[in-house]
């Protein structure tokens, strides 16, 4: 399973990098109108959805189940669709639908790492991001009046964290990757 994630680890980050540039788009241009955050939050949603289920899909191996990442990318392509099917909603209203995506994101995040950790000791960076994930969740839904302003700021603070975050595992699951092939390609060399 280890290797099967190594392997991939590019996966992890280009959806980091795809979190990054949307957090950063979001600080960039604070004043769109709410549509426009309801379109780029949908598009993102469904995006990051398909990269989490690609990871998903390419982690699986020896029988050990990815379901928490799977789901977590279903749900997040969901919410983008319904996003996408109905772009009259109002502030309030994505506002809660982005808040309880966030906490179910980080709750499959910190199921996904604890999966992880029986194989893996960079398994800290999703949990932190499981963890940053349900505490914005939570904030939105404590203080849903703080104005469109101050959610696009939390948004984009929060993508770029996570994004970090994804990009910072990637990082470590490529050295284990090349190690692994540094190794595989000494064993080769020995044998001949």
């Amino acid at each position: 399973m280890l290797m099967a994630l190594a392997r991939n680890w590019w996966v992890l980050l280009l959806r980091g990098l795809l979190i990054i540039l949307f957090g950063m788009f979001a600080l960039a241009w604070p004043f769109q109108t709410m549509y426009a955050l309801v379109i780029l939050f949908g598009a993102f949603a469904i995006v990051n959805g398909m990269f989490a289920m690609i990871a998903a899909l390419l982690g699986r191996t020896g029988g050990i189940p990815w379901w928490a990442l799977l789901v977590e990318g279903a749900l997040s392509v969901a919410v983008g669709v319904a996003i996408f099917a109905w772009p009259g909603l109002t502030g309030l209203v994505l506002l809660y639908m982005i808040a309880f995506w966030s906490i179910a994101t980080g709750i499959f995040e910190i199921v996904a790492a604890i999966q992880l950790r029986r194989v893996i000791s960079g398994e800290l960076f999703l949990a932190v991001s499981g963890v940053l994930s349900i505490l914005f969740g939570v904030l939105l839904l404590v203080r849903p009046g703080t104005g469109a302003l101050a959610v696009v700021w939390l948004i984009g603070i929060y993508a770029i964290l996570f994004g970090g975050m994804l990009v910072a595992l990637s990082s470590r699951l490529r050295g284990i990757w090349k190690r692994h092939q540094h190794a595989a390609h000494d064993a080769l060399e020995t044998s001949t």
